[in-house]
C-alpha cells in the first residue's frame, strides 16, 4: 500500500532482478509529485507488470490488435472497482534503449513506468504537440523521482 494506493508488481521477466518495494516507492513518489509533474494518476489500485518483449507483444496483439513488440502499454482501470489501471513494460526494450543511449537500465525502466503513469494521468503521445507535452512531463516525473530518492534499481542477470 502506498499512500492509500495498493501497488501490485508482477516481475515476469526471468532475468530481471530488482529491489523489493522499489517500484511501489517510485509510484508513491510520482503520486506525491503529481502537482509538480502536472497531472495525477487516478486513485485506486495500480498494477505494474515487468515483461519480456514476447510477453508484451502477446498483450499488444491480444488487446490492441498489433502483435509487434513495443515498450509500454497502459490499460485504464475502473474507478467503480477501485482500480487506477495497469502499466505493462518491456524490460527487453528498456535494456536495448539503455544500451543505445548510454543510460542505465534502472533509469530507462523508471522512465517507462513514469510514461505509463502519465498515460493513466491523461497524457497522450499520438500527436506531435501532445508528444512534446508528454516528454516535458516525463522529465518532471524523473526529476520528482530523483528528488525523492525513489529511482528503483533494476539489473539483468
Amino acid at each position: 500500500m502506498t499512500g492509500g494506493r495498493t501497488v501490485r508488481v508482477a516481475r515476469r521477466h526471468a532475468g530481471l532482478r530488482m529491489a523489493r518495494g522499489g517500484v511501489a516507492a517510485a509510484v508513491r513518489a510520482l503520486d506525491e509529485g503529481a502537482r509538480e509533474i502536472g497531472g495525477a494518476c487516478p486513485p485506486g489500485e495500480l498494477s505494474v507488470a515487468l515483461l519480456s518483449d514476447r510477453g508484451l507483444a502477446l498483450l499488444h496483439g491480444r488487446f490492441l490488435g498489433d502483435p509487434s513488440a513495443t515498450d509500454v502499454i497502459t490499460f485504464p482501470g475502473d474507478r467503480a472497482h477501485g482500480t487506477a489501471g495497469e502499466i505493462c513494460v518491456s524490460v527487453d526494450a528498456a535494456a536495448r534503449r539503455a544500451g543505445r543511449s548510454g543510460r542505465r537500465l534502472s533509469a530507462e525502466l523508471a522512465l517507462y513506468i513514469a510514461h505509463g503513469w502519465l498515460h493513466l494521468a491523461g497524457f497522450d503521445d499520438k500527436a506531435p504537440a501532445k508528444r512534446r507535452a508528454m516528454r516535458l512531463a516525463e522529465g518532471r516525473a524523473l526529476r520528482a523521482l530523483g528528488r525523492r530518492g525513489a529511482l528503483p534499481r533494476f539489473k539483468l542477470a
